[in-house]
């Protein structure tokens, strides 16, 4: 069993071995919990505890270790089910723009729905494509019954 202190516990940061910075990933946070990822040079299977924070999700062996890698989702462009991909139940995985790939099991496919959403999210909020999307508007507005009197004074995109 675990001492009784260990929820109070705080985790050290994760420092980022290319730009040196550190980056919190105690609580509050969007999600935690552990998956089981496929390392990413011998090609194994291994549990390890994942929290996703803002625009990154860090991974450790354990809930209170210090994070040994992280995922920048502000690179990522999908993250769906890979049940097919991986041959695993519950499998999900995360892409990016340079075409890595992070493959990741859960052990209950609610858990991998979370995961798909919460991460699913995260990339959206971060991506330049949902910023953009916030002030997109159409030339072609008036095609559905809108005014088409010509007036543009009340349009604030016009």
């Amino acid at each position: 069993t675990r001492p009784l202190a260990y929820p109070a516990a705080r985790r050290a940061p994760y420092c980022d071995p290319q730009t040196g910075q550190t980056h919190d990933c105690n609580p509050p946070h969007e999600l935690a919990g552990f998956l089981t990822k496929q390392s990413e040079w011998i090609r194994d299977w291994r549990r390890r505890h994942f929290v996703l924070k803002g625009d990154r999700l860090f991974f450790a062996k354990n809930e209170w270790d210090r994070p040994h890698g992280m995922i920048d989702l502000r690179t990522c462009t999908t993250v769906k089910s890979a049940e097919m991909k991986t041959g695993r139940k519950n499998s999900l995985e995360v892409s990016t723009g340079d075409g890595s790939t992070f493959w990741m099991y859960a052990e209950t496919e609610k858990e991998k729905d979370d995961w798909i959403g919460a991460i699913g999210r995260a990339i959206v909020r971060c991506s330049s494509t949902y910023q953009d999307d916030a002030v997109y508007h159409s030339d072609d507005e008036d095609e559905g019954g809108g005014d088409s009197s010509g007036d543009d004074s009340q349009n604030p995109y016009k």
